[in-house]
């Protein structure tokens, strides 16, 4: 028998229905109606992110001598937005810091710098490292492991794309002299410091820091978490050891961490990456690469329009000044670096040769 038969009240075969009487299936997103306007968020305070883990933001609140860190997750709204170590971001919810409280970070102020690497120079996708850093403290072992004058090529090109400044500290020396390693950056100007046997410039070090943002990077075992722990008393980065049989050192730092450095002249913040053995340059523009040989740079102005600066350039100004000898005893070191990094870039699918 049908519905209707025991509904002899009813009109139309079917009856009335009324909107209760209708199954409404529910929206598989969720029952909220979207919209495009966002909260303005009028109450939100400022902060500064410190460190990452697993989606959840480690920030500091408030200015100097007034500060509080907490816990915050990122908001819906923010999208697929990164956001690093490094950041000022805007929070709401709670915001008090106490365990079990979690804020929410609704958006991310404009950055002034962003260091970013590659997996290798043939990846174009970035990986950003920190953000609104200001300098990039490179660290290298005089030995064990062995320094890699390439590497802190691909550092420096980093720093200069990047607007951030380099300096150089030079860890190990009671292991082997690095006067000879160290002229092949004699003609950039970099500040750099060297560790003595038993000594390390600490008090110099600190000095270059006060009122700056700074980014340690270096390859895995050349001692950088063991000079972050002498500047910064209770950061406890863990320190590892350099494989005897490989060579290589064993990474120790897991996360990006931004941590408060405190001298008798000032403070100054500092940010402990993670030891890596390659850093990949698929994200720079070749042209930057010019750039960041300062030395070079200068004389490529003379180059005929359109050198490419490399090996096989006719008529390369760079290349002619260190055959006339005149930059120095390392200008060849130099220039030689450069070609490798313009040869690496040349070889990628769909990247033009650089320019001046």
């Amino acid at each position: 028998m049908s519905w209707w038969a025991d509904n002899d009240d009813l009109d139309e075969p079917y009856g009335e229905f009324d909107e209760s009487a209708v199954r409404v299936r529910p929206n598989p997103k969720g029952n909220r109606p979207r919209t495009k306007i966002r909260p303005e968020h009028g109450d939100a305070l400022n902060a500064t992110v410190l460190g990452v883990d697993r989606g959840r933001f480690s920030v500091l609140i408030g200015s100097e001598g007034k500060t509080r860190t907490a816990i915050a997750t990122r908001a819906r709204e923010l999208g697929k937005k990164a956001i690093v170590t490094g950041d000022r971001v805007r929070l709401v919810g709670d915001t008090s810091g106490d365990e079990g409280t979690l804020a929410r970070i609704v958006s991310v102020d404009d950055r002034t710098t962003l260091l970013r690497r590659s997996a290798d120079d043939t990846d174009t996708v970035e990986r950003v490292i920190v953000a609104n850093a200001d300098q990039m403290l490179i660290v290298i072992a005089a030995a064990n492991p062995e320094p890699r004058t390439r590497l802190v090529d691909r550092y420096l090109v980093a720093a200069y794309d990047a607007k951030i400044r380099p300096l150089i500290c030079v860890t190990k020396t009671d292991l082997a002299d690095p006067a000879a390693f160290l002229r092949s950056f004699e003609g950039l100007g970099i500040t750099t410091f060297t560790s003595e046997p038993n000594h390390t410039p600490l008090a110099e070090i600190a000095d270059h820091l006060v009122g700056h943002e700074t980014v340690f990077v270096g390859h895995s075992g050349v001692g950088k978490s063991t000079l972050i722990n002498a500047l910064v008393p209770g950061a406890e980065r863990a320190i590892g050891r350099v494989n005897e049989v490989t060579g290589r050192g064993r990474h120790t730092s897991s996360s990006t961490v931004r941590l408060r450095l405190d001298t008798p002249r000032g403070t100054g913040w500092v940010i402990d990456t993670p030891g890596v053995r390659s850093f990949g340059l698929g994200h720079v523009n070749p042209e930057s690469i010019v750039r960041a040989f300062t030395d070079l740079a200068a004389i490529a102005l003379e180059c005929p329009r359109g050198c490419t600066h490399r090996e096989d350039a006719p008529d390369c100004a760079v290349a002619q000044a260190v055959t006339e000898g005149r930059l120095g005893e390392t200008g060849a070191t130099r220039l030689d670096s450069l070609h490798r990094l313009l040869e690496t870039f040349s070889a990628r699918a769909g990247t033009e040769r650089p320019g001046r």
